[in-house]
């Protein structure tokens, strides 16, 4: 196991977790600087390029069926992501005034539940399902579709029909007659993020890999320029301002030599519970926002506090979460109690 996936899987998760926690926070006389501090949002980035890289990693000279494939990824994805949804819902149907950016609404649940690109009707300039960091998972489960199928591509082939069939798809989405919700969230070349991590993968493979001593300053520089770029520049140019720095960490990261470090345990068990950390965390801000209103906090006062309370909890619940759902966890305690029976 390369663990400086893990170590990147949980900073990028941490960082969507401030950047969310920065927005519970009021801009007014909260102790931070809003426009310096409100950073993070790029962890999705990397997670986007990690996602890539693993795939081709864990699917090169294996024969890997299309159905096999899926069925891995709808066992990892889908349990937790959509109890997290039914519940959100169900908190929107019954207290709608504890979920800033989520209201009931039927067709939206549907469309959520089945990954599909939805306006929410909270806010329909933003296309996000009922559990609004899950629009990762979207574009997610769509590039596992397409790479799924193209496993029935000859390996020395199947590169470049990846990357043949994703620029095919996002040109028509962008040529097409008529705007779409559909075609506005797949004619994103924030697609090319995935396929940046599938390249460096095979550069991997290959043993195409930085030298050590350039290792560890280019990793130092594409996290410097992720967080300049993030202040510097908006979404709309995430694909390359935001994708380019995350590919250099990627790439530096798995240049380096971590075998011959010390493991950083914590980080490494927050890398294995990142997904859970990341879907888990909506829940959690909100949580900890409505006791703050009960116990009469004032969050504007208590900025940093607050935040760093989010962050800590989100890491906490997340991992609780991680213990209850995982299948490997659960096989173990039944395990251990039947050896103790």
């Amino acid at each position: 196991m390369l663990v400086q996936l893990q170590y990147l899987r949980a900073i990028a998760a941490l960082m969507v977790v401030y950047f969310h926690s920065v927005l519970q926070v009021p801009k007014v006389n909260s102790g931070f600087d809003w426009q310096f501090r409100l950073f993070g949002e790029t962890g999705v980035d990397i997670f986007f390029v990690l996602s890539g890289f693993v795939m081709w990693l864990t699917t090169t000279g294996r024969e890997v069926r299309p159905l096999d494939f899926y069925r891995r990824r709808i066992q990892r994805i889908v349990p937790l992501y959509w109890l997290a949804t039914l519940f959100s819902a169900t908190v929107a149907l019954v207290a709608p005034s504890i979920l800033k950016s989520t209201v009931f609404d039927i067709p939206h649940l549907a469309a959520s539940l089945l990954f599909l690109p939805w306006r929410n009707p909270a806010d329909p300039s933003l296309i996000a399902p009922v559990v609004v960091p899950g629009w990762t998972l979207n574009y997610e489960m769509f590039f596992y579709f397409v790479f799924g199928l193209l496993l029935l591509v000859r390996e020395k082939w199947r590169l470049y029909a990846l990357f043949g069939t994703m620029t095919a798809i996002i040109l028509a989405c962008r040529l097409f007659p008529v705007e779409t919700t559909a075609t506005t969230v797949y004619g994103d070349p924030i697609i090319y993020e995935f396929l940046a991590g599938v390249v460096l993968a095979k550069l991997y493979l290959e043993k195409a890999l930085l030298p050590q001593a350039v290792a560890w300053p280019a990793l130092a520089v594409g996290f410097a320029f992720l967080l300049i770029n993030e202040t510097l520049c908006d979404a709309s140019m995430r694909s390359y301002m935001w994708g380019i720095p995350a590919v250099v960490i990627l790439y530096s990261a798995v240049s380096i030599d971590f075998s011959k470090l010390p493991v950083i345990g914590w980080l490494s068990y927050l890398g294995d519970a990142s997904y859970s950390i990341y879907i888990t965390h909506a829940f959690t801000l909100a949580f900890l926002r409505v006791v703050c209103g009960v116990l009469r906090i004032d969050i504007m006062a208590h900025g940093p506090v607050f935040v760093s309370c989010c962050i800590v909890c989100s890491a906490i619940g997340g991992a609780i979460v991680h213990e209850l759902t995982t299948p490997s966890r659960w096989g173990k305690w039944r395990k251990k109690q039947t050896a103790i029976a």
